[in-house]
């Protein structure tokens, strides 16, 4: 297992060498310092990290840490960035493996876990999320992976190799919980029809190019990368890779809450709640 708590320097590798999954904006977003020095700040007031940290905690309520297994429940963080799930994690008492591919975003989750009361223990681990090789089998009870990280992997094979990844890792009836951006809620941005048929062309006529990819700018970034799912493949990227699916909530198209029976207009993004299958 990579080592834990001393995330290596960051080797910044030319273009071409960037790892399996990740798209040159991501490569230039995960070595950009300033990025994770100013995350925090930057998304304070985004409602959909108020509602994954409320779906998480849903999921991992306190543990009591008078059982003395209590300890022992681990959880993957997966896109960990800065810490803002993790941490809540482990001030519930479990034990949080943080992975990230920005050296500087495990830097600032450590900084913060250092100075917070935390009743158990925050890791790093610098990794690309599509190469978990160093992960034991059967070695982590939980995973999580919100805020459309799935999304910001680039190629729907490197996608479920997380997905395999993350199935292989965790123990029996680990539980998986992910969130991802709606393919159809583009429709309800600005030129998002135009942008949807565009999506839809290229990805019939380039080979590298999927229904539901998208390049955006995002904080002076130009060309930051996101795949935006549909329900079925979620669902079935889930199915495939060995995963139960227990259920897939909806996510109002502003971020701040849960949906709730019919709706004409198409969610903001889906958060599935799986366990491993058998």
């Amino acid at each position: 297992m990579p080592s834990l708590n001393q995330p290596p320097k960051p080797t910044r590798l030319p273009l071409w060498r960037r790892p399996l999954g990740v798209s040159p904006g991501t490569w230039d977003y995960v070595n950009e310092r300033t990025i994770a020095d100013h995350y925090d700040a930057f998304v304070a007031d985004t409602p959909l990290c108020r509602l994954d940290q409320q779906i998480v905690a849903g999921e991992f309520p306190l543990l009591n840490l008078d059982n003395s297994l209590a300890n022992s429940v681990s959880i993957l963080d997966l896109g960990c960035g800065s810490g803002r799930v993790a941490l809540p994690l482990a001030s519930r008492g479990y034990e949080v493996i943080g992975v990230d591919l920005s050296n500087r975003m495990l830097e600032v989750m450590l900084e913060k876990s250092r100075t917070a009361e935390l009743r158990g223990s925050v890791h790093a681990v610098r990794a690309n999320l599509v190469e978990l090789d160093g992960f034991a089998d059967h070695s982590i009870d939980h995973a999580i992976c919100m805020f459309s990280t799935l999304g910001m992997i680039k190629g729907r094979q490197y996608r479920q190799q997380l997905l395999r990844h993350v199935a292989r890792i965790l123990r029996p009836a680990g539980k998986l919980v992910v969130h991802v951006h709606n393919r159809w809620a583009v429709l309800r941005e600005p030129k998002g029809p135009q942008r949807v048929i565009g999506s839809y062309l290229r990805s019939r006529f380039h080979s590298e190019h999927e229904f539901g990819d998208y390049i955006y700018s995002y904080r002076g970034l130009s060309k930051m990368f996101m795949h935006r799912f549909s329900r079925r493949e979620l669902a079935a990227d889930l199915v495939h890779c060995g995963w139960k699916i227990d259920r897939i909530e909806r996510v109002t198209a502003d971020g701040q809450s849960l949906l709730h029976g019919y709706h004409f207009f198409p969610p903001g993004g889906f958060v599935a709640i799986g366990t491993k299958g058998d």
